[in-house]
Parts: C-alpha cells; sequence; structure tokens
C-alpha cells in the first residue's frame, strides 16, 4: 500500500516529533492535516511543509473534535490515518510526589486519544488502507515509583489503542473481510533523537500487511538516534 494520496491526521502536530512527522509524511505523498491549538506554531509548520494543512483545534473537547472531523472530511476527504502524539511528562518526588494536579495535566493525552479515535473511527473502518498509532514509554513495562502518574497514563492509553485494534480486526471478520486497517502502540525511553524513526516508522505502516501489525508494541527505545551533525 502506498501513502500517496492518503489522508493522515496528526495530532499534536506542533512539537518536534510532529514537524518530523509532517515532513515524512507529505514527502511520501500524504495529505497531511496538522492539527494543533497554536496558531502561531501551526503556520510556522505549514511554511515548513507546503503539502500539509492545519487546523487549529482543543483536542480534549468533543464537540471542537467532532467540528474538526467534519471539517477535514469536507475539504481533504475520508481520513485514511491518525499519529495520536498529545503528551508530556511530569515526574519526580517519589509516590509522595505524585500529586492529583500533575495526573489531570497528564491526563489530557489520554482524554485527547479517547476523542480524536472516536471522531476518526467511522472514516479509518472504511479506509481500504487505515493506520493509526500512539507513542507510548517503556515506562509501562518498568514503571517507577516518582512516573506513576505518566505510566498509568501510558499503560491507559496502550489498553486503549489495543481496543482500537480489536476494533478494527472484528469488523472485518463481521464483514468477511480482510483486514485494512491497523492500530500499533510506538514505545521509546525518550522522544529526543527519535523524532524522524518514529515519523518513518508510522509511515512505514502502510508497507506493511494489516494484519501482521495490528495490535502490535514497537520498541523504539533501541533504534538508533538520528545523526545530530
Amino acid at each position: 500500500m502506498s501513502l500517496k494520496d492518503r489522508v493522515v491526521v496528526i495530532a499534536g502536530a506542533t512539537s518536534a516529533s510532529g514537524r518530523a512527522a509532517a515532513r515524512v509524511l507529505a514527502e511520501a505523498g500524504a495529505r497531511v492535516v496538522a492539527v494543533g491549538h497554536d496558531p502561531e506554531k501551526l503556520a510556522a509548520l505549514a511554511a515548513e511543509v507546503a503539502r500539509a494543512s492545519t487546523e487549529v483545534c482543543d483536542l480534549t473537547d468533543e464537540t471542537d473534535v467532532q467540528a474538526l472531523a467534519e471539517r477535514v472530511h469536507a475539504a481533504v476527504g475520508p481520513v485514511d490515518g491518525v499519529l495520536h502524539l498529545v503528551g508530556g511528562w511530569r515526574g519526580g518526588g517519589g509516590l509522595a510526589g505524585q500529586s492529583e494536579e500533575d495526573y489531570r495535566a497528564l491526563e489530557v493525552s489520554l482524554t485527547s486519544l479517547r476523542i480524536v479515535s472516536r471522531a476518526f473511527d467511522d472514516d479509518l473502518r472504511a479506509s481500504p488502507a487505515a493506520r493509526e498509532a500512539i507513542v507510548s514509554s517503556t515506562a509501562v513495562e518498568r514503571p517507577l515509583a516518582g512516573g506513576a502518574n505518566y505510566a498509568a497514563v501510558k499503560a491507559a492509553s496502550e489498553a486503549w489503542t489495543r481496543a482500537i485494534a480489536q476494533g478494527f480486526a472484528k469488523s472485518a471478520r463481521d464483514a468477511n473481510t480482510p483486514l485494512s486497517a491497523a492500530a500499533v502502540v510506538f514505545r521509546v525511553k525518550s522522544l529526543e533523537g527519535l523524532e524522524d524513526t518514529v515519523a518513518e516508522q508510522f509511515a512505514g505502516l502502510w508497507a506493511e500487511d494489516a494484519a501482521s501489525v495490528n495490535g502490535t508494541i514497537v520498541d523504539l527505545s533501541s533504534r538508533p538516534t538520528a545523526d545530530p551533525r
């Protein structure tokens, strides 16, 4: 399957990893829709990646995201891919230092994942080649007391994504058709230096059979990082 003319939404596109994904996907021929909440950062991304269109949206607001999905569908067409990059880090202080304020700040990424994935689920199920992915953390397997909030949110995000994968598989079985959609979890220890790797791995999912990657967890933490020179 080719990425050419596939419509791909990047949720949380103004981060370094989001900009890398927009560039890599656009270079592969995708029609990129970069979504974020900061108009100035989105304008800078649009100037950097000419093939990308941009959308300002509160990804934690269900009404706002549904309106986004309708705009994208009308302007660009049905969506074939979603890369979820909304995230952040708060931690330290052992278990006692895991405040409710910190947890609520981290929980935003899970909230946006749930809302965004529901909004585009119909499009992805109908696509002849759909791919959806999140970036999680190796902390899910090796949680520390000082990062318990973070690990808990990432674990929940992984569970949600694997549920998406099960939904894709069930839809294909019920329709008695080959599986054409896949949901994947990428794990990293840190995104720093792996921005291009994540982008390339996501783009590469279209070269893989959906059934072989659906529901998989791919650990990128040991992959070579980009040359800083």
